[in-house]
């Protein structure tokens, strides 16, 4: 018989070592999501600020698009090679640098002279967005490594998301008013710096195992591709729609998206998987979000513009009373999220796209003497209609691919959604733009004077 030993002792787990880890975890996700907080934010952010910015900078319809389309432009097109960055030299070393371009794009911003600065501060700042982006949920993959631990740190992304978007039209307003349209930019640097102290000693660094190689000829297809439409759409009214400029630069695009897509079918490391289009649902979902995100984006723009320039609503007025839809967006995505496990997405996205519609169609009788008091459920609607197509389409399209390539399809479904905003804002431009002149025309015949 073995002599007694006295009772087993489990070895202590160290406190100190438990708080550590934990610790880690807690500031890489609060590093992350200040660096999401900031892209989400100047989505909306900067569409109260541009009547001001018009005013300061003596800006005309073209040069307040390009405001906002550099941005996008540049995030659309590059997201992907963001996250192929990522895979082959670390998502914590791109995460940073993306970081840094951010910041140094919105210190650019804010102390533009001139509007063309400003618009390429905006370029520079979509640049950043599309290298920081795709590692963001890389990173907390990689470090939840937990299954529940995970899904509570993707849940707090997709939160801070929605809050940046959410709260933008009315934070952009009220710093606007305050203390400049310069502040918009400003408020990013410390966030920035503060992200990038804590992400470089927290943060660790990960990489993608298997390797992958860029697909430059892709890049560079796509961006010559999508901006040189974008180019062709914002400055059609200034050239003329028929003119040889406008002409030749919208064949250039179309032959420039083309050859991407035949390079695509035939690249070994493709910058976009085609195959995932074969599968009519996740098709939809992309077509379905390109869209919306043309009606929606498009609208946010001009809607910030409509309520100061010809309402006479103060920054701040402006942007709480845009609240209306920003809010109803982030609500009914977490409401369809849940309608989505019970009965599909085929339902809430067919009634979202329904009510979509029938807001785009009536906001066609808003005019210049329309009280807010008469328009704010049509506000309203339009965020709810949004709201109800995003999250489920999103779920769709990612249930059609497998696990090990959710990455690129998520990156695929989003680069299309920027896609939409960019061609919403310069196609929708272009259209006001020419409506407007075709009105100073009509008035100036009616006087008598040539239009000339």
């Amino acid at each position: 018989m073995l002599p007694y030993a006295g009772p087993r002792v489990q070895p202590r787990r160290s406190p100190f070592m438990f708080q550590e880890n934990r610790r880690t975890k807690l500031f890489t996700l609060g590093s992350v999501c200040f660096g999401l907080f900031m892209v989400m934010l100047d989505n909306t952010v900067v569409n109260l600020a541009l009547p001001t910015i018009q005013r300061e900078l003596a800006a005309g319809l073209s040069e307040l698009q390009w405001i906002v389309d550099a941005f996008t432009l540049l995030l659309a097109s590059l997201m992907l090679t963001g996250g192929t960055l990522g895979d082959i030299y670390g998502r914590k070393r791109v995460f940073l640098s993306g970081l840094t371009v951010f910041t140094a794009g919105s210190l650019l911003c804010a102390l533009s002279p001139t509007i063309e600065v400003l618009i390429g501060g905006r370029a520079v700042q979509g640049i950043g967005a599309a290298i920081m982006m795709p590692s963001t949920l890389a990173i907390l993959t990689n470090t939840f490594t937990d299954p529940k631990e995970r899904a509570q740190a993707i849940g707090i992304w997709a939160g801070v998301s929605g809050i940046a978007l959410a709260l933008g039209p009315a934070l952009g307003g009220i710093m606007v008013d305050g203390w400049g349209w310069q502040s918009i930019f400003y408020i990013n640097v410390p966030i920035g710096l503060i992200a990038f102290g804590i992400a470089t000693k927290l943060v660790v660094e990960s990489k993608n195992p298997e390797g992958r190689s860029l697909d430059l000829p892709g890049q560079v297809l796509a961006v010559v591709g999508l901006g040189t439409l974008t180019y062709a759409f914002i400055e059609a009214n200034s050239y003329g729609w028929r003119s040889a400029t406008i002409i030749s630069l919208l064949v250039a695009g179309s032959l420039a998206l083309a050859a991407f897509g035949l390079w695509e079918t035939r690249a070994k490391s493709p910058l976009l998987q085609l195959a995932f289009f074969r599968n009519l649902t996740f098709l939809g979902s992309n077509l379905v979000g390109l869209a919306v995100s043309f009606g929606f984006f498009g609208m946010v723009f001009f809607l910030g513009l409509f309520m100061q320039n010809v309402q006479g609503y103060t920054p701040t007025e402006a942007g709480v009373r845009q609240l209306a839809s920003t809010l109803a967006v982030m609500v009914a995505a977490i409401v369809s999220g849940r309608i989505v496990g019970r009965i599909g997405a085929r339902l809430p996205v067919s009634v979202g796209m329904f009510i979509m519609g029938g807001c785009m169609l009536a906001f066609t009788q808003v005019q210049a003497d329309t009280p807010y008091a008469a328009y704010w459920w049509l506000l309203t609607l339009l965020g709810i209609g949004t709201g109800l197509v995003m999250s489920p389409i999103t779920t769709a399209a990612m249930s059609t691919v497998p696990p090990a390539r959710a990455g690129m399809a998520s990156a695929t479904l989003n680069t299309t959604r920027q896609v939409g905003g960019v061609f919403g804002i310069a196609v929708l431009g272009s259209v006001v733009m020419g409506r407007f002149l075709a009105e100073i025309r009509s008035g100036l015949e009616a006087l008598g004077l040539p239009p000339s």
